[in-house]
């Protein structure tokens, strides 16, 4: 166990998803803060390959719910920012300046560039959800917005070289909430990947159905990767999800 402890080290500590908030908005103030330390995050060579979206609209808000997966606490929440991947502004800023015309062949963004865009708006995104926390106010990450790609892109007008990373929605909690338990067994590995035995396999298995169904699992299910198969794995919006986002990534290689 480590015992180093800061005020950092505390936030990070005590963060657990919020889903229930008060009505109360946020302060100018607050979001600035919060939106200052999205732009703060680490992000390849200093493009800032991402942008926000504010969700303000509450008929916006209203919708998200049910292409999300159904999630209400959506439309209740008083602060929605979506963390976009964007190389649309970099493809535009390229042909404004002509730079094509330094090559012989002009190189359309690859899935290579999709990807340090994503890595760069998620990162963006957990600087915001750290920063929140530490003013009080909860947040929750809703990764349904991947679904239903054609909808999401004509909601947000979204161009052809983006993608949404996340949707962050933001709040002061209703209740307490607190961290839930991480199974960190076998994650830390050094040097290279380490695929685990059989052996270590069931014990993986065990503490996962220890930790997260101390009380054991409904009739039919054996222990906790066949629970998590089930409802999550092979579940229709899993389904949902692997459909739009080969929808995004053919748009982004091929167009609409």
């Amino acid at each position: 166990m480590n015992e180093l402890s800061n005020p950092t080290l505390e936030v990070l500590n005590q963060r657990a998803s919020t889903r229930s908030f008060i009505p109360a908005p946020l302060t100018a103030e607050e979001k600035d803060a919060i939106v200052n330390a999205a732009f703060r995050a680490p992000n390849a060579c200093n493009l800032m390959s991402y942008s926000l979206i504010e969700v303000d609209d509450q008929a916006i808000k209203d919708r998200l719910v049910h292409t999300c997966d159904n999630q209400p606490m959506i439309a209740k929440a008083p602060y929605v920012l979506l963390f976009v991947a964007d190389y649309q502004k970099w493809v535009d800023l390229f042909r404004h300046s002509n730079a094509q015309e330094l090559d012989a062949e002009w190189r359309e963004p690859s899935v290579g560039n999709l990807m340090f865009c994503f890595a760069d708006a998620l990162i963006a995104a957990q600087n915001a959800a750290i920063a929140a926390e530490s003013l009080g106010i909860g947040s929750c990450y809703i990764g349904d917005v991947l679904e239903n790609g054609e909808e999401h892109a004509r909601l947000f007008k979204l161009p052809r070289y983006t993608m949404p990373a996340a949707l962050l929605i933001f709040g002061r909690p209703k209740v307490e909430v607190s961290p839930r338990p991480r199974q960190t067994s076998y994650v830390l590995q050094k040097n290279s990947y380490h695929q685990l035995s059989d052996a270590e396999l069931q014990d993986k298995a065990d503490l996962l159905g220890a930790t997260f169904a101390p009380h054991g699992f409904k009739p039919g299910i054996a222990d906790y990767p066949q629970q998590e198969y089930l409802q999550k794995h092979s579940s229709d919006f899993m389904a949902e999800m692997e459909r739009s986002v080969r929808w995004w990534i053919n748009r982004w290689e091929h167009g609409e």
